[in-house]
């Protein structure tokens, strides 16, 4: 490829070379600017007309400039074009070469805003992945970031058995409409029946759907989004919070991280003397300091003090009842 490339720059110039040498050898007074000037516009039929008048030797020499230039000129941006579709290809086969080679490895179809979340969050967690995409500016991006992929219908099966679904461990599958997202979901089923699926939907039926399809966990960005968002107005006082619920149960707990700074009664305080499990059945299972230094399950005798974000762990209601009693507002 990298040959043929040359081969097209060089007859490029050969005919920018022999066409100026003509005219600068057949015209009287015409500087090598005016030929090479007088050859290019030739070349690309612009029309400007002639550098200065010509003679019939001049005229003569333009019209085979025109007939074997201009139609090498062509040849030469069709094997131009030619060159772009083969280097496409040769890039697309070595991608397809790489995926070929990935074994427990996740698939992700679609590339939108759910999509791009969690491709970030494998990349920064150096687990294996590709994506499949048919819309071509998103694969410009996705190449831009170096992360391996297809440039397909998700919804073929030839696409997803190219991607490794017989290998994978797992595919996310969030295209722009639930009707592909169900369709995928069978098919994937089908292909692989012990890879785990995860399937964005936007509406309730359609996840039940799903769920019948063969999906293994269904996600509703927007019920999700909105619990969050409820969380978050009800408790400002939560710097980040996980609510859980099994759906088979009443068990309920969440996961808060919340600012030692709100609870000016722990200052000072080893966690031994919180009484948080022994009155409320709270776990402090992280501590997060001033210094944004991350303690996974601390010591009892460790001491909190201002600055500090703790990490709780237990039933919402007991939760609730904690930060009742020591007198913030809980809905």
């Amino acid at each position: 490829m990298i040959q043929k490339s040359k081969l097209i720059i060089l007859f490029f110039f050969l005919i920018i070379i022999s066409g100026s040498s003509g005219f600068y050898l057949l015209e009287d007074n015409w500087s090598i600017f005016d030929s090479v000037y007088m050859t290019v516009i030739t070349l690309s039929t612009v029309g400007f007309g002639e550098v200065q008048p010509l003679s019939q030797d001049g005229k003569i020499w333009a019209m085979i400039v025109i007939i074997f230039g201009v139609s090498g000129f062509a040849m030469v941006v069709s094997r131009l074009n030619t060159s772009i579709i083969e280097f496409k290809e040769y890039k697309a086969k070595k991608m397809l070469k790489k995926i070929n080679k990935l074994k427990q490895h996740y698939i992700l179809c679609g590339f939108g805003r759910m999509g791009a979340v969690i491709a970030k969050e494998l990349h920064e967690k150096n687990i294996p992945f590709v994506i499949v995409d048919i819309n071509e500016e998103k694969i410009k991006i996705i190449n831009e970031l170096g992360y391996l992929n297809l440039h397909a219908d998700a919804t073929s099966d030839n696409t997803l058995k190219e991607a490794g679904i017989m290998h994978s461990k797992g595919i996310a599958i969030t295209l722009d409409t639930d009707q592909d997202n169900l369709f995928v979901t069978m098919s994937a089923k089908n292909l692989n029946s012990k890879c785990f699926l995860l399937s964005r939907c936007s509406k309730q039926e359609t996840g039940r759907k799903l769920k019948r399809a063969g999906a293994d966990k269904i996600v509703n960005p927007y019920i999700a989004g909105g619990h969050r968002m409820t969380e978050l107005l009800i408790a400002p006082y939560i710097e980040d919070a996980v609510s859980m619920n099994t759906g088979q149960s009443n068990l309920d707990f969440v996961l808060e991280e919340v600012k030692v700074d709100e609870l000016p009664h722990l200052y000072d305080k080893k966690i031994k003397q919180t009484n948080l499990r022994e009155k409320y059945s709270l776990i402090i299972i992280g501590i997060i300091d001033e210094n944004g230094n991350k303690l996974i399950n601390p010591s009892p005798e460790y001491s909190l003090s201002k600055g500090h974000k703790i990490i709780l762990i237990g039933d919402k209601r007991k939760i609730s009842s904690f930060f009742n009693d020591v007198n913030i507002n809980v809905a």
